[in-house]
């Protein structure tokens, strides 16, 4: 929990790195809330026909749509990639597929053009 805190916390930063830990579970607490939101949406009736969610939904994803890109980018600089590289996400299947491998991949070892390895801070 403290990761997801974390980055929220730091929503606008898109310079630095960020770990693998870092940004798995954060990506995993969102899971979870996005669906705890979908099931509140229905619940309560306040989905939006015909999706199966609503208002829950949407006011979540709004707020966590930048710290989702910043933790993104950060990740990117982890691996020495510029953050600019989230949009291999335009090409269809191969994008997707690259940018899952470059988030599973370990940190770049020692200091980089985006700073210091957090492995070595911590």
């Amino acid at each position: 929990m403290n990761y997801y805190l974390s980055v929220l916390k730091n929503y606008a930063k898109f310079e630095g790195r960020a770990r693998r830990s870092e940004y798995w579970y954060f990506a995993l607490f969102n899971f979870i809330f996005m669906i705890v939101a979908v099931i509140l949406d229905n619940v309560l009736g306040t989905t939006i026909e015909p999706l199966p969610y609503g208002v829950f939904y949407f006011f979540y994803i709004l707020v966590v749509f930048i710290p989702s890109i910043s933790v993104l980018v950060r990740r990117l600089h982890d691996v020495g990639k510029s953050g600019w590289f989230y949009f291999i996400l335009l090409i269809p299947l191969v994008g997707l597929i690259w940018l899952l491998v470059l988030m599973f991949t370990d940190s770049a070892p020692g200091e980089n053009e985006y700073g210091a390895n957090p492995k070595e801070i911590a």
